[in-house]
C-alpha cells in the first residue's frame, strides 16, 4: 500500500527561486522562522539545480511546484504540507503557525498535476508530513509531538478508513523546545525494507520495537552528524540513497551495510533551514 524505499519515479519539489524570493525576503524572515543562518540566494538556487540533476540522473521525474502566495522560506520543504496515498492527497494542518498557508498551496499545485484530493486535516488537528513514514506496505508510522497531535492522527485514521493502512502512533521526545525542527524523520529514515538509518539516543521506544519486530537492520548516525542531518536520508531505490554532504561516518556505515550512497551538498537549502533531502521532496510515485 505504501513504501519509503521502492524506486522513486516521480517527485515534487518547491521551486527555490519562488520560495526564497530573494535576499530581501530571506533577511526579513530567517530569524523568525528559526533558520540557523540566512541562506545565500544564488548559492541556494545552484544547490537545488544540482539536487534536481542528481534526481534526474537516477531516472526520477521532478515536478517543480510553485509555493503559493501566503508562504515563507519554509515552503522550500514540501514533505510537510501533504501526504500522498494511492487514493489521493491528504493535506496537512501545520503545527508551525507560520507555515499555515502551505497545505492550501500544495493542494492547488498537486491538483494541477492530476492528483485527487482525499481529504484534509482541519480544526484543532495538527499533522506534518515529516512526522510520517512507512514502516512496511501496510503500516504508516506517525510521530506525535509538537508538530503533530493526537487529534490530527485521529483525523488521518478516519480519512484512511477501515480498509486503509494501520497507523502506528509514535510519541516523540521533546528535544530542544517549541522552536526546534524535530520530526519523526529527524531520527529515522528507511533505506530498504530491512535497513534504516536511525539516531539511537532519540529513537522512540515504540519505533525501536516496531523496527525490531520487522527485523530491520539499523545504521546508527553518530552524535557529531546529527545536527548536519545525517539521519535525514532520501531512499532513491532499495539500498540506494541520497545523503547530505558532511556526514562521512554515516555514509561509510551505510556502504558497509550494502547501500549505494549518493552525496549531495546542501548547506544553503538543507543545513541552514534544518531540512534534509527527505524534507525537500514530496514523493508522488514509487514502485
Amino acid at each position: 500500500m505504501g513504501s519509503e524505499t521502492a524506486a522513486l519515479r516521480r517527485v515534487a519539489l518547491v521551486d527555490a527561486r519562488a520560495a526564497l524570493r530573494g535576499p530581501e525576503a530571506i533577511a526579513a524572515e530567517w530569524r523568525a522562522l528559526d533558520w540557523l543562518a540566512p541562506p545565500d540566494f544564488d548559492r541556494a538556487l545552484a544547490e537545488q539545480e544540482r539536487f534536481v540533476a542528481a534526481l534526474a540522473a537516477q531516472g526520477v521525474e521532478v515536478e517543480l511546484l510553485p509555493p503559493g502566495d501566503d508562504v515563507t522560506l519554509d515552503a522550500l520543504y514540501p514533505r510537510d504540507a501533504s501526504l500522498v496515498f494511492a487514493g489521493g492527497v491528504v493535506l496537512c494542518n501545520m503545527g508551525k503557525a507560520a507555515r499555515g498557508g502551505e497545505p492550501r498551496a500544495a493542494g492547488r499545485a498537486l491538483a494541477a498535476l492530476g492528483l485527487p484530493l482525499l481529504g484534509a486535516i482541519t480544526g484543532g488537528g495538527r499533522l506534518e508530513g515529516g512526522d510520517t513514514a512507512w514502516l512496511d506496505e501496510r503500516t504508516l508510522a506517525v510521530g506525535r509531538g509538537r508538530r503533530t497531535n493526537a487529534e490530527g492522527i485521529a483525523q488521518l485514521r478516519a480519512l484512511l478508513g477501515a480498509g486503509g493502512p494501520e497507523v502506528l502512533e509514535v510519541p516523540l521526545p521533546d528535544w530542544r523546545g517549541p522552536n526546534d525542527v524535530f520530526h519523526l524523520m529527524s531520527v529515522w529514515s528507511p533505506v530498504d525494507r530491512d535497513l534504516a538509518v536511525v539516531y539511537p539516543p532519540l529513537l522512540p521506544r515504540e519505533l525501536r520495537a516496531a523496527l525490531a519486530e520487522r527485523a530491520i537492520r539499523l545504521v546508527a548516525v553518530p552524535a557529531e552528524e546529527f545536527d548536519t542531518l545525517g539521519c535525514n536520508v532520501l531512499a532513491l531505490a532499495p539500498r540506494r540513497c541520497l545523503v547530505l554532504a558532511g556526514n562521512p561516518r554515516t555514509r561509510r556505515r551505510l556502504e558497509r551495510a550494502g547501500a549505494e550512497v549518493i552525496v549531495f551538498s546542501g548547506v544553503e537549502i538543507c543545513v541552514k533551514g534544518g531540512g534534509g533531502p527527505t524534507c525537500l521532496t514530496r514523493p508522488l510515485v514509487r514502485h
